[in-house]
């Protein structure tokens, strides 16, 4: 099992726009193959930064995911709100 860690941080004038599209999407992420677990977190500091949490069976999972057509939909449109690039992380746990 893999975790996936994904910081975004806003423009201001978007962070409702994607505080209100979450959760549209999120439980069709869920539903993807492989996927266990996904949730959204906020930075206490600065209200901009924005990280998914989720938990994927395996990496091939996470690229099926990052390979369809959901994700095609969902990031081109959340990509034009960021004020940063956004880093990811996958990771395993041991």
């Amino acid at each position: 099992m893999i975790t996936r860690l994904v910081k975004m941080t806003f423009k201001e004038a978007h962070v409702e726009d994607f505080r209100n599209y979450f959760p549209d999407i999120v439980d069709r992420i869920r539903n993807r193959e492989g996927c266990q677990h996904v949730e959204l977190m906020h930075d206490i500091k600065d209200r901009r930064i924005f990280f998914t949490y989720s938990k994927w069976d395996s990496e091939e999972n996470l690229n099926a995911y990052r390979n369809s057509e959901l994700f095609g939909q969902v990031w081109p449109k959340v990509k034009k709100w960021f004020d940063d690039k956004p880093e990811a992380w996958s990771v395993e746990e041991f």
